[in-house]
């Protein structure tokens, strides 16, 4: 009996397929189409490419270039062919039967390097979730086995014949990740609130793949989450608490790097992995300064945001990998109302990281009480709350014993302890404690 995805073997020999189409305004990028392969752990062993007015409806590339790239299997004994292209089923199916190998496009290729980056259950889960879907579409298997009726005990009605038990089972799994991955953003929905009710701020990390999230999260939390310079090294979000001077605990997320084209299926698997973004009250959108196709990125990113719905949330632009810039020093940009719009650093350095703390303050900044507070001994009390949230500066005693702290706190923190240890207002403002905007 054939196992359910009947197909030829693959390894990790591959030649590579790049065909440009001219009337196209958005066409695929070879260089990073190499970069995907080589993130996927294949072996290149060569790049056929060409030029055509439009795909074909049976093998997407002409019967010419189906004998030059059958050629080329043969010559280099390939066990791949990859294309920088989205391919119908069909398509697949009749370049697999013309090249005698497996054939993979763009999407599926994608997938398999976040099957193998996925590390916790709930992305795998959501990688399984997406390969489901994808191959859902490839179940049409153009074997003649297909059309037989088989006997199963306890799987097959009545004539039910092999490609429609594949198809119900394959629905069977797909609804039970689905129910999964609901309780996930359940559960994040959950953690998401008692966030806002302690008014913890939540600012995420999103841009394109290998931008340098990873390393600059790793810098502002001293985390050791995984970062390489290749594709989609982070899958799995990861959270972290850290305090921003002035501004207190926040959280940040780093989240799963976008490509051009992200397929709309692992957009749809990961919706609880993309809602982080949505759901942040601030995005740093980390972008690769060097790259010399930074504006194109940019506009990728974009897409992707609206897409999930991310595009209204508050943003500031991080243009991280000066230190391969040349003379490009650390800076700040603001626009025409003095606001900060852009930050310049080096996340693998470290150069720049000072601003971009000192822009998330003013940014995220809440109202801030600051001054000398005067506390009579009585009030030790007073004395080790305002220690407890880290807001003393200086400390201090007068001629009469009484305690002298140089404080600064959030302006919700310093009225919740007033009303809980039941201060006079009046006798603190007239001790010199005032409020700064």
């Amino acid at each position: 009996m054939e196992s359910l995805f009947d197909r030829p073997q693959s390894g990790e020999r591959a030649i590579l397929v790049h065909i440009e189409f001219p009337q196209e305004v958005d066409c695929e990028d070879l260089q990073e189409f190499e970069m995907l392969v080589d993130s996927a752990g294949a072996r290149r062993l060569g790049v056929l490419r060409g030029s055509r007015p439009a795909p074909n409806s049976r093998l997407f590339i002409g019967k010419g270039k189906v004998e030059e790239l059958a050629g080329l299997v043969s010559e280099f004994e390939a066990d791949l062919v990859i294309f920088n292209h989205s391919l119908s089923p069909s398509q697949e199916r009749n370049l697999e039967r013309e090249l005698k190998c497996r054939v993979l496009d763009r999407t599926g290729l994608i997938l398999d390097i976040f099957a193998q980056r996925a590390r916790t259950h709930e992305g795998k889960l959501q990688v399984e979730l997406a390969q489901l879907e994808h191959l859902s579409t490839r179940l049409i298997r153009g074997w003649t086995h297909l059309e037989r009726q088989k006997g199963g005990i306890g799987l097959r009605g009545p004539g039910e014949t092999q490609l429609e038990t594949d198809r119900r089972l394959l629905r069977a799994r797909v609804k039970y990740i689905q129910q999964r991955l609901q309780k996930v953003r359940r559960q994040r929905d959950q953690g998401r609130r008692a966030r806002k009710r302690a008014e913890v701020p939540t600012v995420s990390l999103v841009g394109y793949t290998n931008a340098g999230k990873s390393t600059l999260f790793n810098h502002l939390t001293a985390s050791e989450v995984y970062a390489a310079d290749q594709l989609f090294a982070t899958l799995d979000p990861t959270l972290r608490r850290i305090e921003v001077p002035d501004l207190g605990p926040v959280i940040l997320a780093d989240t799963v790097g976008f490509i051009r084209h992200l397929p709309h299926k692992l957009v749809e698997a990961f919706r609880a992995t993309l809602e982080e973004s949505r759901e942040s009250d601030f995005l740093l959108h980390v972008v690769d300064a060097c790259s010399p196709e930074r504006e194109d990125n940019i506009f990728q990113v974009n897409e992707v945001l609206h897409e999930i719905g991310a595009d209204q949330v508050p943003f500031l632009m991080v243009y991280n990998k000066i230190d391969l810039m040349g003379e490009v020093a650390p800076r700040v940009d603001r626009n025409d109302e003095g606001v900060p719009v852009a930050v310049w650093l080096s996340a693998r350095t470290g150069a720049g990281l000072e601003l971009l703390q000192q822009v998330l303050n003013e940014r995220l900044g809440r109202r801030m009480v600051a001054g000398v507070l005067r506390l009579a001994p009585r009030l030790s009390a007073v004395r080790a709350h305002c220690y407890g949230l880290k807001a003393v500066q200086g400390e201090s005693a007068d001629e009469q014993g009484n305690i002298l702290l140089e404080i600064r706190m959030p302006e919700k923190a310093w009225e919740q302890m007033i009303k809980r240890f039941d201060l006079d207002r009046g006798t603190l403002a007239e001790n010199g404690t005032g409020l700064l905007n």
